[in-house]
């Protein structure tokens, strides 16, 4: 995963308890700032990286700042929707609240 002030945070393939640390990681670093997650590449969700996505979600809004998700992949939609996070699966509905 990688990020910089300006390019997007782009998701790992395998989003499972391997991942989440990283994840985390990154997120740490973007915090402050808008920031657009890219799940192009995104092929397996697991809880553990769900948690961390929706905590930065919640962390986001409540510092006023917009995270939005790009790009996901028809295997991303699929793994946030039957875990029950089907809002981070609609890129085109804006921010995530």
């Amino acid at each position: 995963m990688t990020t910089t002030s300006s390019a997007p945070l782009k998701l790992s393939e395998t989003l499972d308890l391997c991942a989440a640390a990283s994840l985390t990681g990154a997120l740490r670093t973007a915090r402050g700032e808008d920031l657009e997650v890219d799940a192009s590449d995104v092929r397996r969700v697991g809880g553990q990286c769900l948690q961390v996505l929706l905590a930065a979600v919640a962390a986001w809004a409540a510092d006023g700042r917009a995270l939005t998700v790009s790009n996901p992949s028809s295997e991303f939609i699929e793994g946030v929707t039957l875990l029950g996070a089907p809002s981070l699966a609609r890129p085109n509905e804006g921010p995530i609240q």
